[in-house]
């Protein structure tokens, strides 16, 4: 689909030439408005609120519950309202809007830019396997000198995301933020739907970039998940599926602690992931949470890579440190605000749903937490995913997470 400049762009161009051939004016008094960004919401009863939305901006983000999203309804509003933006979004365990947490509405937020370029792409995906060669055209297709940070949304159940993250930053480079998450279908893991500038469909990996140097990315992750039990070796495995732990099938070890949770598998498997130890970076911890079994081959499939010879170890949550974890989250991606001078800022907030499902009603601890840092004024939104992308708090290089709450915040500078 061909997306026209926004009209603002115009707005501003004809603007700027009625400074010049005014006697004594010049171009330096011309405004800068910097971002603004406009939150709306759709209920089933009420259809999105407020109903009279600018169509100025440069893209639209929306996350919404699969049975929501499925029939295009929702997007073809949304292009309704915004004729010459970006609509960009995906299902969820949970749309995020402020404080809140619902999954009878779909959640969205209107950005306009002054002087930032914008570029949405997508590519089909047929499985894992194809997710590094996916990454590596997605990040071929976006890269440029000034490309200054990326979002991306996949597709939650078809994707390895350490390849795909991989692929992607293979091209663009470790320099640039690149940060989203995979698509979720609540506890259910029967399908999940991205948009990138059309309907939503399942199979389907969509990037945003944002150009110029003038945009402003924070970035943030941190989890709060607590280890126990032995830490066991992975003797096999094959990309994001996992055979055996120490020589004995893990879904067999796996059901062994879960005890009655384990017929509830691979939903209670959310509430126990795996803090996985790589050997060429033993000190660098990262963790993966299920996403299918198969109980004839005795495997578990994970989001992301399960490398042979890594050394894995239990977690469990603890209510108090899920919250700290987002705050924390939230307090690294916030330090760069500052430099929005006075303009508008969003935090896009994809936290695992793992952490809604154990922390049930007190779930809205780890967005407040999140608000605490964040601050009243910046538009809060997103959603509880399959897997989470953000850079590494301690190496900085972007990886595939899960368990954790990761934050986003974008603004524009004045220079």
């Amino acid at each position: 689909m061909k997306i026209d400049r926004p009209l603002a762009a115009v707005g501003n161009l004809f603007f700027s030439l009625c400074l010049v051939f005014l006697p004594g004016a010049s171009t330096d008094q011309r405004p800068e408005f910097r971002m603004q960004a406009r939150m709306i919401s759709w209920g089933e009863a009420s259809g999105w609120r407020p109903a009279a939305a600018p169509d100025e901006a440069g893209i639209v983000l929306y996350f919404g519950g699969r049975e929501w999203m499925a029939n295009g309804s929702r997007y073809r509003e949304l292009r309704q309202l915004f004729p010459h933006a970006h609509v960009v979004g995906c299902s969820t365990g949970g749309q995020i809007h402020d404080d809140d947490v619902s999954d009878d509405e779909v959640t969205a937020v209107a950005l306009r830019f002054d002087a930032t370029r914008l570029k949405v792409v997508s590519e089909a995906i047929g499985g894992a396997e194809q997710s590094r060669a996916c990454g590596e055209k997605i990040g071929a297709r976006l890269f440029d000198d000034d490309l200054s940070g990326v979002i991306v949304l996949s597709d939650g159940l078809n994707v390895n995301g350490s390849e795909l993250v991989a692929g992607i930053t293979n091209v663009i480079g470790l320099s640039v933020p690149l940060t989203g998450g995979l698509a979720g279908d609540g506890a259910d893991f029967r399908e999940t739907l991205v948009s990138a500038d059309d309907v939503p469909r399942s199979n389907l990996v969509a990037a945003v970039g944002f150009y110029g140097p003038r945009v402003r990315f924070g970035h943030g992750s941190a989890a709060g998940w607590d280890v126990f039990g032995p830490r066991r070796r992975i003797t096999r495995s094959a990309g994001n599926v996992l055979y055996e732990l120490d020589g004995e099938p893990a879904l067999d070890l796996y059901e062994k602690y879960l005890g009655d949770e384990a017929s509830g598998l691979p939903g209670s498997a959310l509430l126990f992931p795996l803090q996985i130890y790589s050997p060429q970076r033993p000190d660098h911890p990262v963790v993966r949470t299920v996403l299918a079994i198969d109980r004839d081959a005795g495997s578990m499939t994970f989001a992301g890579d399960m490398q042979q010879g890594s050394v894995a170890q239990l977690m469990r949550g603890n209510f108090d440190r899920l919250a700290a974890g987002a705050g924390e989250a939230a307090r690294l991606a916030s330090r760069g605000k500052a430099e929005t001078d006075g303009g508008d800022t969003v935090a896009i907030l994809v936290s695992c749903i793992g952490r809604r499902l154990l922390m049930g009603q007190r779930v809205t601890e780890e967005l407040q937490a999140a608000t605490a840092e964040l601050g009243p004024r910046t538009a809060r939104l997103g959603f509880y995913s399959y897997g989470e992308i953000a850079p590494h708090a301690g190496s900085g290089a972007c990886e595939l997470h899960n368990q954790t709450m990761t934050v986003t915040v974008i603004g524009e500078a004045s220079r």
